[in-house]
């Protein structure tokens, strides 16, 4: 099988922002400083841009003019970045030191694959939706195949997805709905080409 060789370089990390300057340092100190970091600010804060920026020496910033919602926000992010895969961050997402490299190591082990995420740390407001309800086991940490994620932390195998009838125009949200149900929308569509959406267990975040 052909496996693509993947290191944190090859993955782009996009967060729309709206007045989340409360939150988003806790967010971007626990991502690795060696991965690229595109902030969508849809508050249309320059200042915020100024300072993030300077701050972080892998992070840039687009303030939209408008409040584009979170699927157009992501949608514009993901259109922007260069790299194969691009995972997607509510700004009050916290990692671990592990996430992104279990992340990494999935998706080396996992032949095909639209969309992976992490496993939210609090077990009582699971980040997925099952096919059958209650069959996961929590002790196998292998990635395991769900419905649908939570659209604060979503990995897009961009490479695959662009090459997806229907995604060619890479509108990958449906930018009618602008927020709450948009990765509930996205991750049905794959579903019903019958593409893999996984959790991967060892990929830990707190939300």
């Amino acid at each position: 099988t052909f496996l693509m060789t993947i290191s944190r370089q090859n993955i782009s990390i996009i967060i729309v922002t709206y007045k989340s300057e409360e939150v988003i340092d806790e967010c971007l100190k626990s991502i690795p400083s060696d991965i690229n970091i595109l902030i969508i600010d849809n508050s249309g804060d320059h200042k915020f841009k100024e300072n993030i920026e300077k701050k972080y020496n892998n992070v840039s910033c687009i303030v939209s003019l408008e409040n584009l919602g979170m699927g157009a926000g992501n949608n514009l992010g993901l259109r922007q970045v260069k790299t194969d895969y691009a995972l997607i961050l509510n700004p009050d997402v916290v990692l671990e030191n592990e996430t992104i490299d279990e992340l990494v190591s999935a998706i080396e082990n996992l032949n095909e694959f639209s969309i992976i995420a992490p496993i939210c740390k609090d077990k009582n407001y699971p980040n997925y939706e099952e096919f059958i309800k209650d069959d996961v086991d929590y002790s196998n940490l292998e990635p395991f195949k769900v419905k649908s994620i939570d659209g604060f932390a979503m990995l897009f195998n961009l490479k695959r997805i662009n090459q997806l009838k229907n995604f060619e125009n890479r509108l990958y949200f449906d930018e009618n709905i602008f927020l709450y149900l948009e990765n509930d929308d996205l991750c049905k569509r794959l579903m019903d080409i019958k593409e893999n959406i996984y959790v991967v267990p060892k990929s830990k975040i707190h939300h």
